[in-house]
């Protein structure tokens, strides 16, 4: 196996997908566009899922992309050897072309082909799912592993390679209540070292002793192809899907891992440039001490995904809401582990510098908007720096209170922890006692499980409600869009964009409030465009062909090269001239007067030099 740099892996998987015909495509932001069921793109198949419903791709039914994910459901975990906030996900997609034949003959060549990644097939395990009343087992998909393993004369039956697995394992989907779903197949990787004698000891490989599924570490997951032939309908009945989709994954971090002979993905060329800077700047050793340990993994991973979701082009700033409050609970959280490990003055713009210069070829937007994340960054840590020192005047009250108590209650602590950001064991250390712990933590699950039955309400909706409301609201963000760079100029850009079945919310960059004039100007514009009933089309275009045509949107100046197409869609007519052109997957309606009447509800303050609109159509 050869030593392989994460550009590499990343130029390769690419590389080997575009020789099998599939288009490149770019990451797409971090920010979910017009998606009111998650707070950031989660998953390489969460942008793609009009896509994998029906829609046409501009670029045709065989794609392969590296898409930037972030997700915090699991944060409290990082700092273990494996929970990510930011990570990367390779991926190839089937549109209705290939199945699971093609799918799994390219999985295997190009773990184990020599011109790829080389990896030795006796330490790949796979599995399958093992059927039930719903769907049967997935025999074809064993079948081709089977003919694979014969192929380079493995033997796939001992030790046993392919294993058999229910729907919790095996199965993904439907992302809400009902959708497309359908039977997986993940690959595994054996990190243990088969030079020891152990490793061929009866029993290694069998369910009974250790397994690909198993919680020991043994086996590292590091591929998985979904095959979406069924729709989950809404009774609970799984239906043959028209068009059947390959949806995979492949997580950079952990290939990495396993190329680069490493523990842990923070041991990699990925973390490692963060953590030895960290370690300078705090004079601790990485590996030394289990607690420095952790909190070093912690501000690396934070800092890296703040990095990215500042320098998103759809890029947020700290807030008290959504997208805003994830991070900045990301930056404070860093800031707290690195005042822990004994780092003094602000430290967080200058390992985003490193984050920048690691990512900068696969991402350019982050050398873009360098300045914009070192800015904000500073900026939060200043600000948490003053919150910190309130919370210590509140911890003093809440000694007072408790003076003669022998702990200090959960419940108070709990309340040091959400408000300031103490953690437990700082608490304990101002205030010179213990906390219950019990309380402290029945709080804590307590608040982790309200956060988590909103966030899975918040998901419940569907990745893709085309309900005619829905429609409508979003064609009107691109009216409001035109409209407020007639009205404020042409520096205004969307910063994102949140639609429900009631109102759309629009972000945009602009430094101060609208006025009563021109916000009411921006409606009357948008409302004569509606009674003028413009036609809406749309043109598959290249990026630079989408440039010359005045199209406002996110353009991906790394794949405009490659004479990528995107969907381009245009408001107006010969009469009216071009109200409207964007850069947008759809859906939208095919005459604006569809939408009756357009009404601005609220203007405010998002964040930092971005205002907020939320409206109405009727």
């Amino acid at each position: 196996m050869t030593m392989m740099s994460a550009n590499e892996i990343r130029d390769k998987y690419l590389r080997f997908f575009a020789e099998q015909a599939h288009a490149i495509i770019p990451s797409a932001s971090l920010i979910p566009e017009n998606d009111p069921t998650v707070l950031f793109t989660t998953a390489g198949m969460h942008p793609l899922v009009p896509f994998l419903l029906g829609e046409k791709h501009p670029s045709g039914s065989r794609l392969v992309d590296a898409q930037k994910c972030i997700r915090t459901g699991d944060i409290d975990e990082v700092g273990d050897n494996r929970h990510l906030t930011f990570f990367e996900m390779l991926g190839n997609w089937s549109l209705g072309d290939y199945f699971k034949k093609e799918a799994v003959g390219w999985s295997f060549e190009f773990l184990t082909g020599k011109k790829w990644l080389g990896l030795d097939p006796r330490r790949l395990y796979v599995s399958v799912f093992e059927g039930d009343a719903d769907a049967p087992r997935d025999d074809e998909a064993q079948a081709v592993w089977e003919e694979k393993f014969r192929s380079i004369g493995v033997d796939s039956g001992e030790p046993r390679r392919i294993f058999a697995y229910p729907k919790a394992k095996n199965w993904w989907g439907p992302a809400g209540q009902t959708g497309p779903c359908g039977p997986d197949t993940e690959m595994f990787y054996d990190t243990l070292n088969l030079t020891d004698p152990a490793a061929h000891a009866p029993g290694w490989g069998r369910e009974d002793r250790c397994h690909p599924n198993c919680d020991c570490g043994r086996y590292v997951e590091i591929w998985n192809d979904v095959f979406m032939q069924y729709f989950k309908t809404a009774e609970g009945k799984f239906e043959p899907l028209k068009q059947k989709n390959v949806d995979t994954g492949m997580g950079l971090e952990r290939t990495v891992m396993i190329l680069q002979g490493c523990s842990t993905v923070f041991e990699t060329e990925l973390f490692a440039p963060i953590i030895r800077e960290i370690g300078l700047r705090s004079g601790k050793r990485y590996g030394e001490e289990p607690e420095a340990t952790v909190a070093m993994r912690i501000i690396a991973d934070h800092v890296k995904a703040a990095a990215f979701i500042l320098g998103d082009p759809r890029g947020v700033a700290p807030s008290n809401v959504d997208q805003g409050y994830v991070l900045r609970r990301l930056i404070r959280r860093a800031v707290r582990y690195g005042r822990h490990l004994g780092i003094k003055g602000f430290f967080l713009a200058e390992l985003a510098e490193i984050v920048v210069e690691m990512y900068g070829h696969a991402y350019p937007e982050l050398r873009t908007n360098r300045g914009r994340i070192k800015q904000e960054l500073a900026a939060e840590e200043d600000k948490f720096g003053r919150t910190l020192e309130r919370g210590l005047q509140e911890a003093t009250k809440i000694m007072d209170v408790h003076a003669k108590a022998k702990e200090i209650p959960g419940q108070a602590a709990f309340y040091l922890y959400e408000t300031f950001g103490f953690p437990r064991e700082l608490t304990e250390e101002v205030l010179g006692k213990k906390v219950n712990a019990a309380e402290f933590d029945a709080e804590f699950k307590r608040h982790q499980d309200t956060s988590r039955a909103g966030a899975e309400q918040k998901f419940s909706g569907g990745l893709a409600d085309h309900s005619e409301r829905v429609v409508k609201l979003h064609t009107a963000t691109h009216l409001l869009h035109a409209a407020l760079r007639q009205v404020l100029g042409t520096h205004v850009e969307q910063r994102g964009s949140n639609i429900t079945a009631e109102r759309l919310r629009f972000d945009f960059s602009h430094g101060q409030k609208m006025t009563p004039e021109e916000i009411s100007r921006t409606e009357a514009i948008v409302n004569e465009a509606i009674s003028n009933d413009l036609p809406v089309g749309f043109a598959m275009m290249t990026v630079d062909e989408a440039k010359a045509a005045g199209s406002i949107g996110l353009f991906e100046e790394k794949y405009a090269e490659l004479g990528a197409k995107v969907k381009v869609y245009t408001v107006g007519d010969y009469e009216h001239g071009v109200f409207s052109r964007e850069i947008c997957g759809g859906p939208h309606v095919e005459h604006i007067g569809a939408l009756v009447k357009f009404r601005i509800l609220k203007e405010e303050a998002s964040s930092a030099g971005i205002r907020r609109i939320k409206a109405t159509v009727e």
